[in-house]
């Protein structure tokens, strides 16, 4: 691909993501980091874990997404009685011209984008369900495997203030959410419009702005973007210094940390800067890109200690101490070694 029509290329996709929050905007009032985000992560075929108190607009808005987007939409409430075949589908059986045979009846996880609302309320068996569709991009029912649909997302959401009766997703099911996305209260003046617009008329029908082909071709495109080997220090620099047995870890990390984040945090931290600088119409990933996506990656991929929880300090203090920290490499080691870092190996898939 010539330079030129690369350049072509990301001005198309950045005048289609701001076609795209015009839209959103259009239903949702405020909230424009956390569509970001949402954006970022499905432009870099990541999934995306959402909390947030109930009544934020949490279904609202991956529903809106989905519209904007084109793509097929469904929504599973998870209950502690869901079964795994509530979500992937079942064998029923079927007869015809006088045979018995068994027919697959797809579940609703057969969609481009999947709202797991309150995926802690489901037992664990439920989740591993999920988990499979997540990692693989496909089902397993009895002795056959199916693919899902191409581009599939899985947005799952989490009510932080109710925890009796929940089921924690364990530390490798969280570790396939590529964000963490905490969604907070709106602000004075954006709540006096949420509460002047949504009650005068019906909510508005968004146009949509791009298609799954286009998405798959915007993916392609964003895995192209640069990261340089400066880029890359950094973005590895930052992961290993969550961990407390490292020698580059600072003291605070070893007095209050248990676990640090994993390799996969690397590769999202620089999958998320690559798409916020393609959204940007940008070709290279800046550190500035990195640490705009820091929190999202790494909040849930490192544990604190009871000396970090007596202290009322979490992950996201944490990454923000680390991003104040962890200085940038030196420009000159690096700038003539421009470097690229492949997808997550079930991105790739």
């Amino acid at each position: 691909m010539t330079e030129e029509r690369y350049a072509k290329l990301l001005s198309l996709f950045r005048q289609s993501t701001e076609r795209v929050f015009e839209q959103l905007g259009r239903a949702i009032i405020g909230q424009r980091d956390v569509l970001t985000q949402l954006l970022a992560a499905i432009f870099a075929r990541g999934h995306v874990l959402l909390v947030g108190v109930p009544g934020l607009g949490k279904t609202m808005m991956v529903h809106c997404l989905a519209q904007t987007l084109k793509l097929s939409f469904k929504r599973i409430q998870f209950t502690p009685d869901l079964m795994p075949s509530d979500i992937t589908g079942t064998n029923v059986i079927d007869e015809v011209d006088g045979r018995r045979q068994f027919r697959f009846v797809q579940g609703p996880v057969f969609a481009h984008i999947i709202l797991a609302d309150e995926i802690n309320r489901t037992p664990p068996k439920t989740q591993a369900a999920l988990l499979e569709a997540m990692q693989e991009r496909q089902t397993t029912v009895g002795q056959h495997t199916y693919p899902l649909p191409d581009p599939f997302f899985v947005i799952a959401t989490q009510n932080p203030i109710e925890m009796e009766g929940t089921y924690p997703l364990p530390e490798a099911q969280l570790d396939r959410f590529m964000f963490n996305i905490y969604i907070d209260y709106p602000s004075e003046s954006e709540e006096e419009r949420i509460l002047t617009e949504t009650t005068k008329a019906e909510p508005p029908e968004l146009d949509p702005v791009v298609s799954g082909r286009d998405i798959l071709r915007i993916q392609k495109l964003v895995w192209s973007v640069v990261a340089s080997r400066y880029v890359v220090r950094y973005a590895s620099a930052l992961v290993r210094a969550t961990r407390p047995d490292s020698s580059a870890a600072p003291d605070f990390i070893r007095d209050l940390v248990e676990w640090g984040a994993g390799p996969r945090a690397g590769q999202y931290l620089i999958l998320g800067g690559k798409a916020l600088a393609a959204m940007s119409g940008r070709y290279n990933v800046s550190v500035a890109d990195v640490q705009r996506v820091a929190v999202p990656v790494l909040r849930h991929r490192i544990y604190t200690n009871f000396q970090a929880q007596a202290e009322g300090k979490d992950s996201v203090w944490i990454t923000k101490e680390l991003l104040k920290t962890i200085p940038e490499p030196e420009v000159e080691k690096f700038a003539s070694e421009p470097a690229t870092l492949a997808p997550p190996a079930e991105a790739a898939s």
